[in-house]
């Protein structure tokens, strides 16, 4: 697909996504959503009920009693209207405000809380809803949403088996010189006659340019058998859709994690993991061509994975569980 089309596709989406979360947002008051909270959970079976108490419990590990200073109320929480700098860039975080707002408008206006948007790669002192944190050590601080859901949760719906993708790894990547170890792999594989690796355009002071290979739709990348999933400030985007897909995520050990749960993927069950470096990258995707049973079990591993997030009613209820929690455990004395 041509990138200018994609790019007009994706406008028009985003477009009609914040129309109606702005339309909910402005006029629907919030005690509409409130009275809705307990027919929400209610509605959940035994089961489901189990399944949501144990998700809830990973993103919100809180234990014992810990109330927080500071914070901001329900009620003064608003749409951020003016941009502010971030990363060198002005930033509103509407995404990340009205997927946030869809969990606290269901709880009463005087409770209070704390947050941090953007890719948040350190434990806050408080506890705090995020979109993402590190996977290794306490991080029970760091209370997961499932906030920026536009750009992370897109799963795909692919139609060709991987018996008849070509034998060969696929990758297109941005920020090169900003994150060494995507630079790395550029390096190591950008020329590589098993791998088709590139950045998607130029860099500022541009010094690697026969990297570059352009843009590069889902679906042409579909048509790989392998794909790299390569974190960048966090996690990698692409790890979600390329699970869903009929094709084999290929990555590093993993460092952080979001509402997808990173940190409990197992490595060469639910994707192919290579060492930190990517020496052993070529020996790894030769060995699952020459044994495409074990990789086809690792796309059927990834399915069965990714489809704990494709209910919208049990999503809702994990999140409505997380927040609730978070309420109960940072009220004050």
């Amino acid at each position: 697909m041509n990138y200018h089309i994609a790019s007009f596709r994706k406008g028009l989406s985003n477009a009609a996504y914040f129309a109606g979360h702005f339309i909910d947002y402005a006029l629907l008051p919030r005690w509409f959503w409130r009275r809705r909270l307990a027919d929400v959970l209610g509605s959940l079976s035994e089961e489901e009920l189990q399944e949501v108490r144990l998700r809830a419990d990973y993103y919100n590990k809180l234990d014992g009693h810990i109330p927080i200073d500071g914070g901001i109320r329900v009620g003064n929480y608003r749409f951020p209207y003016r941009k502010i700098s971030y990363e060198g860039r002005q930033r509103r975080f509407a995404a990340y405000f009205f997927d946030q707002y869809d969990v606290l408008k269901y709880f009463p206006s005087f409770y209070k809380f704390r947050h941090i948007h953007g890719d948040v790669r350190t434990i806050p002192e408080q506890p705090t809803f995020v979109k993402s944190r590190p996977i290794a050590g306490d991080n029970a601080n760091a209370v997961l949403l499932k906030l920026n859901k536009r750009r992370h949760y897109h799963f795909v719906d692919d139609h060709k088996p991987f018996a008849k993708k070509k034998n060969m790894l696929v990758s297109r990547t941005t920020w090169c010189n900003a994150r060494p170890w995507r630079r790395r792999f550029c390096e190591m594989f950008w020329n590589h006659p098993m791998c088709n690796v590139g950045k998607t355009q130029a860099e500022p002071a541009e010094d690697f340019p026969e990297s570059i290979k352009g843009f590069m739709s889902i679906e042409e990348q579909l048509d790989y058998k392998f794909i790299a999933c390569i974190e960048g400030i966090d996690v990698a985007t692409n790890l979600k859709w390329v699970m869903s897909s009929n094709s084999v995520a290929v990555s590093p050990p993993l460092h952080y994690e979001t509402w997808f749960m990173e940190g409990t993927l197992i490595p060469d069950f639910h994707y192919i993991e290579v060492r930190p470096d990517f020496s052993d990258l070529i020996e790894k995707i030769s060995y699952y061509i020459a044994h495409p049973s074990e990789a086809e079990a690792i796309v059927e591993n990834a399915h069965q994975y990714v489809s704990q997030f494709k209910n919208p009613r049990l999503e809702l209820a994990t999140q409505l569980t997380v927040a609730q929690k978070y309420f109960e455990k940072t009220a004050p004395l």
